[in-house]
């Protein structure tokens, strides 16, 4: 009996992102759906039912399993998953602990401030609509912050759990990705004038799952622009939506 692959539905934001740098780094088969949110379909009964309740991506089927929310999808991978591929976790228990402390600051602290700065950057933009320049000074002023608590981090080990590449890492690549690509006075600055959070990111950007996701992430960015523009985004930090069923790009490991 042929063993199934698991499947990703996804758009191109950062969580998607995140959870195929997820698959890559386990060296994981997998289909990827292409998710075109402006199609609606994420709000029909079936999607609502046998996906997400919630009508977001990503949703990653795994044989009967069901998963969203992309770090509860990194972290069932790395579990399930431990002994293939890249380890994501930390055997030490205090480690791991540590790891987990810096995903929930990352979900807390880093993250609502560069969604903010992508949103009014580069959401807005693609968009037609202004840009709130008075939200994105603010926003920078208070990211610095955190991520001189980062610096100071990263001045202590290589990586935020300590000397090995976690979850903890792999979360932050992505919206950092989108960070890199603004031309915001000041946004790239946020990283590149801290010298121990520019090694850990361009550690990071140079791991092979990393180049295989952005390989990826372009092309359904690409997709969604070809399909629709412009693009229309529903809610401040939507993770883009609608499961395009007839459309599926079928990836492996390579």
């Amino acid at each position: 009996m042929e063993d199934p692959k698991m499947k990703l539905h996804c758009g191109f934001l950062f969580p998607n992102l995140a959870t195929m740098f997820g698959l890559h780094e386990k060296g994981l088969d997998f289909e990827l759906v292409f998710v075109d949110w402006v199609a609606g379909e994420s709000k029909t009964k079936a999607f609502l039912t046998n996906l997400n309740p919630f009508g977001q991506v990503p949703v990653l089927e795994d044989g009967e399993l069901k998963l969203f929310e992309s770090k509860a999808i990194t972290r069932y991978l790395a579990e399930q998953y431990k002994d293939v591929g890249a380890d994501l976790l930390p055997n030490d228990p205090k480690e791991r602990a540590i790891m987990s402390m810096w995903m929930e600051i990352d979900t807390n602290q880093f993250l609502p401030l560069a969604s903010t700065l992508i949103r009014e950057l580069i959401i807005k933009p693609y968009q037609g609509l202004a840009t709130d320049f008075t939200s994105v000074q603010e926003n920078k002023e208070k990211l610095s912050k955190v991520l001189n608590i980062y610096e100071a981090r990263l001045g202590e080990s290589s990586y935020l759990a300590g000397e090995s590449f976690t979850l903890a890492d792999l979360h932050h690549l992505p919206p950092i990705h989108y960070m890199l690509k603004m031309e915001e006075e000041g946004v790239k600055d946020l990283i590149y004038s801290r010298p121990n959070v520019t090694a850990w990111v361009e550690k990071m950007k140079l791991r092979p799952a990393w180049l295989k996701t952005v390989v990826k992430g372009d092309n359904i960015f690409n997709l969604m622009r070809q399909r629709h523009l412009p693009i229309q985004f529903d809610s401040p930090c939507h993770e883009l939506t609608v499961v395009a069923q007839t459309t599926a790009m079928v990836t492996g490991n390579n």
